[in-house]
């Protein structure tokens, strides 16, 4: 859980595994460790921007995020890693509000699944990792 860990929080490298990220910078850290990310992402044709911050809890392998600005409503969510059997589980978990109630039966979906689609291949570029989207496996069920 430790190595990927550190690999899940290095965002900087996001844009190597999925050419949606457009370009993640990092500041450096503020004087309780959190940092503050700015982020720029595909989406629909066009460009999402924000601005985010991340708390790291490393002694148990999760951080937050939470937007401060930018494109969405708003914009949170954290990573756990965990032993699991020989591996390491991680759990991404977000919530998102696009802020377009007349629109949301639309984009909301394509937005979950844009997001789901660039986690698996960030854990897949990080970790090497076997996805498992518990939520889409039971959607499809």
């Amino acid at each position: 859980p430790a190595e990927v860990y550190r690999r899940i929080s290095d965002f900087r490298r996001y844009p190597e595994y999925s050419d949606t990220f457009r370009e993640v910078r990092v500041e450096p850290p503020l004087p309780d460790g959190s940092t503050v990310s700015d982020w720029t992402v595909e989406f629909r044709g066009g460009l999402m921007r924000w601005r985010e911050r991340d708390t790291y809890a490393p002694e148990t392998f999760s951080l937050a995020f939470e937007q401060l600005s930018g494109d969405f409503q708003s914009f949170e969510g954290s990573w756990r890693c965990e032993p699991h059997g020989g591996g390491t589980l991680v759990v991404f978990t977000a919530a998102f509000d696009l802020g377009i109630p007349s629109l949301a039966e639309i984009l909301d979906p394509v937005a979950e699944s844009t997001v789901r689609t660039n986690i698996a291949r960030v854990l897949r570029g990080l970790a090497d990792a076997e996805v498992i989207d518990e939520r889409a496996t039971a959607a499809r069920g």
